[in-house]
């Protein structure tokens, strides 16, 4: 039986994002990126589509934009290189799949469905996983293809930012300081990801990125982290997460709304709420995370001055929102 109701919700990154940082063409940009991922998923739910092409289709739009940190405008590590994480899961089902630390793959969230659909496991990594993409016909690049001069920029000021904290350290093996954490976050246009349900009520979540600024060569975050990053589940919630990383995988955070949900009979909001607090602002870690239940309600939370975010419900009309301050409409 098909649900009355189909949505989707995407984010770009949280960081900060703050009321003229950026000039009036860059937001315009910006803007129309999102409401161009909102469309590509739309598209396909509106037709009878499942949720989960649906959120890859949204995802791919990020990823073929050098404006967000996923697929050709990912970031560098510290050693000048380019390594793509992305993991996909069905609400329905429970599969999920995902790949880590990949330098070749055009789309990975394209690949990460693949793993997912095409075989028993749930992660791949590095040129394991370049090697089953190419196997599989998913079209591979060349690593130059997801250079660009502002990621570029940004390394070197990033550098800059962590000099002192390597030196105390005196290795490049120590985590980043708070300070050095914070200048990741503002330096950066981070993951992106999307969420959707579809006219059978079925969830699924997708997200993408390339990782921190500066990151150690081989860093993996909580993207391709199932029930870090990324997470579904019909009977609660779909949720896609962007920010530091290592804050997500402690806290388990996308799983943690999910069984707030469960366990507790918490609505989506109150369990993204109490998430962002315990999870984030209590450990002092920065970032947000959409989350979408089978009803179709929406709840963006986030604890830093903007994130790039947005959702389509079935009247065609993008809501496309960045700061703090603008509510959801």
């Amino acid at each position: 039986m098909q649900n009355q109701r189909s949505v989707i919700a995407v984010h770009g990154g949280a960081g900060a994002i703050r009321r003229g940082s950026m000039t009036e063409e860059e937001e315009i940009n910006y803007r129309a990126v999102i409401a161009g991922a909102l469309n590509a998923g739309h598209r396909i739910l509106i037709h009878g589509g499942s949720s989960l092409d649906a959120v890859c289709a949204a995802v791919q739009v990020f990823e073929d934009d050098s404006l967000f940190n996923a697929g050709k405008g990912s970031v560098f590590t510290n050693d000048g290189k380019i390594e793509l994480d992305a993991a996909v899961m069905d609400g329905k089902t429970g599969k999920a799949g995902a790949v880590a630390g990949v330098s070749t793959i055009k789309n990975p969230i394209i690949a990460a469905r693949a793993v997912m659909d095409k075989t028993s496991h749930v992660l791949l990594s590095g040129t394991g996983a370049e090697q089953f993409a190419a196997s599989h016909q998913i079209d591979m690049v060349n690593p130059e293809y997801f250079h660009t001069q502002q990621r570029f920029d940004q390394l070197q000021q990033a550098k800059k930012h962590a000099e002192i904290q390597l030196d105390h350290d005196g290795s490049l093996s120590g985590m980043p300081s708070k300070e050095f954490e914070s200048s990741q976050t503002d330096n950066k246009f981070g993951t992106v990801g999307a969420v959707a349900v579809d006219c059978f009520g079925n969830l699924a979540a997708a997200t993408s990125t390339g990782g921190l600024t500066n990151k150690l060569y081989g860093r993996i975050g909580d993207s391709p982290i199932v029930g870090a990053g990324t997470y579904a589940d019909n009977a609660t919630a779909a949720v896609s997460g962007t920010g530091i990383g290592e804050y997500f995988m402690r806290g388990l955070i996308a799983y943690d709304v999910a069984a707030r949900m469960k366990y507790l009979g918490l609505s989506l909001s109150d369990a993204v709420d109490q998430v962002i607090d315990s999870a984030l602002n209590q450990r002092g870690g920065e970032g947000g995370l959409i989350a979408l239940d089978a009803n179709g309600n929406v709840k963006f939370g986030f604890n830093t001055a903007g994130m790039y975010r947005g959702y389509m419900k079935d009247d065609g009309v993008p809501v496309v929102l960045i700061y703090s301050e603008e509510e959801n409409r």
